[in-house]
């Protein structure tokens, strides 16, 4: 029977496909018993997507540079040193064993990438901060308040000919181009195609391919290692990301400062730059060259924590643009994974308006008894053992509540373990207490 076109598929069957997917991959077990490990541990999780009770607890560590400092890396050795970097996620996940492999990408991509770039957003280790230190965004008004009407009427002209310029000094030379619909008539193409000479242009051309061999050479050695890891039995998460709308607007174009204020001086441009943002956050992890490995698609929150605006500004400016990304991704099959960084205690009621085991909400410093009986009874919960806990407390300490948290959020289903917030380091005798509390203690 020819197989069913994904057009003409419902939302659940496109989900049921990519579900297969990742618990069936192109990979190279180990053994066996690897094998079955492996789609055990995929089973797991999607009981608990799915808000049913899987055999115990699922385990996932939302770790930035443990991995490196576990194995005597600096952020900056794990950021130059990739083969000794990939040994390291493989000896951690190796070591601890979680339901869901530690991910190096975000973590392990090389300095020199971003170097040839000149990559102005972020402070890395070893430039704007120190090697041992994590990398740290750099907070500025980096699109203009008169810049609205040209992001709103087309995001990708505005992104390729205005805000790249500014940001990558690899793109530079980009400001000088005319429209790409130059090219749909011949008169007007050697208007365009002028620009690309440039020496701006020339300089920025090979600061790209320098870049794209960095990568390219950091690929061969990450990709590889992770699919070892994938074949002893350890199945990755996240596959793809994408952003709240209001988030694409306030992190890295206006920033903080600047979108706190546009909400008061101009909320029209605010709410017309969400809403025309919607299709390209949906777009964002869809549109990308081949299929992703994993349904879960992983989205952090910034702006919309407690703090941050109130109430009403959320209901108003944060929350509907993303609530229909979330539905956009839900139609094509995906399961959106929410990092509500910060506190969500005053928001649990609003993003509770969703469609029911459809999403996963990984919390930081929000209650979880209250998550458990408000977006809990819709949505998978993840979370929150604190970060301090594991670096300062003591064994018994950790246990005491890891098992605190299992019994507020994971009663009936539909809870994962994890830190609440990503961890650079801690102990590794405190995350071993951890993990094996979970597995005798969170057992259904």
């Amino acid at each position: 029977m020819a197989e069913k076109p994904w057009s003409d598929m419902t939302r659940e069957e496109r989900r049921a496909r990519r579900i297969e997917k990742w618990r069936d991959p192109e990979v190279a077990f180990a053994s066996p018993e690897a094998e079955a490990d492996y789609k055990a541990r995929v089973d797991r999780v999607v009981k608990a997507i799915d808000l049913e009770e899987p055999d115990r607890v699922p385990v996932r560590l939302n770790t930035g540079f443990w991995p490196a400092k576990s194995a005597g890396l600096t952020a900056y050795e794990a950021m130059t040193e990739t083969e000794r970097a990939a040994k390291a996620w493989k000896d951690f996940n190796l070591s601890f064993k979680p339901d869901l492999s530690c991910d190096p990408v975000h973590n392990t991509v090389p300095v020199s990438m971003f170097e040839a770039l000149d990559y102005r957003l972020y402070s890395w280790p070893g430039h704007g901060v120190s090697k041992e230190a994590g990398y740290q965004y750099v907070e500025r008004e980096w699109m203009s308040p008169e810049e609205y009407d040209h992001l709103i009427s087309d995001p990708s002209d505005y992104m390729l000919r205005v805000y790249l310029p500014r940001t990558v000094g690899a793109f530079t030379g980009f400001a000088h181009l005319s429209s790409l619909f130059d090219f749909i008539e011949l008169p007007f193409v050697s208007g365009h195609v002028g620009a690309w000479g440039t020496d701006d242009m020339a300089a920025g051309l090979e600061r790209l391919a320098a870049a794209a061999r960095s990568v390219n050479d950091w690929t061969k050695i990450i990709v590889p290692v992770m699919g070892e890891v994938a074949g002893l039995g350890f199945p990755p998460y996240a596959a793809s990301a994408t952003k709240a709308p209001f988030d694409i607007l306030g992190d890295t174009l206006r920033g903080t400062k600047g979108v706190i204020v546009d909400m008061f001086r101009r909320p029209e441009k605010v709410l017309a730059a969400c809403e025309r943002l919607i299709q390209v956050a949906v777009d964002w992890p869809l549109k990308r060259p081949g299929s992703p490995s994993t349904p879960v698609c992983f989205i952090p929150l910034h702006k919309g924590a407690d703090g941050f605006m109130s109430d009403e500004q959320f209901r108003t400016f944060y929350w509907p643009s993303l609530r229909a990304t979330l539905l956009g991704l839900i139609e094509e099959g995906m399961v959106p994974f929410l990092f509500a960084e910060g506190r969500y205690n005053s928001r649990l009621e609003a993003i509770s308006d969703l469609p029911k085991g459809t999403t996963i909400w990984l919390f930081d410093q929000t209650d979880m008894a209250r998550a458990k009986q408000t977006i809990g009874q819709v949505a998978c919960i993840q979370g929150n053992v604190p970060l301090s806990l594991l670096h300062a407390g003591t064994a018994e300490q950790v246990a005491e509540y890891t098992r605190k948290v299992i019994d507020a959020a994971a009663t009936g289903g539909g809870f994962i373990l994890d830190f609440g917030a990503v961890a650079d380091e801690g102990k590794d005798e405190n995350l071993h207490v951890m993990m094996k509390t979970a597995w005798e203690y969170g057992v259904y």
